[in-house]
């Protein structure tokens, strides 16, 4: 899993003509999902979106307070375009998952999100549809995210490196 995560002012999405969603002051995150991800990613996420310290203390220390602390909002946005990778010049969305199961994994990353937090402060745009996100970034700060790889890989690469060593 990946996430782009905005510290903002305010911030909004809408299909067409229709506001779909916005926030206040806050964070924007835009997320993009694997077709390798599981519940442990979206654990991890929830955990590390709520927790990034990017917003001044009371006294103001920067990077003090995180989303949660401050009880300020998040604005969500699915965005399989995360996961890209160039082939030449041409992006290839391979490793993004099938729209048919990230929909049921996005709403599930949602709802821990909103059972770790505050449900009424959790907006998200419009799955699958074509949208416009307005940021007003604050900082500007913008930090990525990425869930640690399955342990499946963790294992290949220790082992490939103990093979190196002897």
């Amino acid at each position: 899993m990946k996430a782009i995560v905005q510290r903002v002012v305010k911030a909004g999405v809408t299909v067409g003509e229709e506001q779909i969603s916005s926030i206040g002051r806050g964070i924007c995150v835009l997320v993009g999902i694997s077709k390798d991800d599981g519940p442990k990613d979206t654990e991890y996420m929830v955990r590390k979106i709520l927790n990034l310290r990017i917003f001044e203390d009371e006294t103001g220390k920067r990077w003090a307070k995180s989303v949660k602390e401050m009880n300020l909002e998040i604005l969500c946005v699915s965005q399989f375009t995360l996961q890209c990778v160039l082939k030449g010049n041409k992006p290839d969305f391979h490793g993004a998952m099938m729209a048919d199961t990230s929909e049921t994994f996005y709403k599930d990353f949602l709802e821990k999100l909103r059972q770790s937090y505050s449900p009424d402060k959790i907006q998200d745009g419009k799955f699958g549809n074509h949208m416009q996100v307005h940021i007003q970034n604050d900082g500007p700060v913008t930090i990525e995210l990425n869930s640690p790889p399955p342990r499946q890989k963790k294992k290949a690469v220790e082992q490939s490196s103990e093979k190196v060593m002897s």
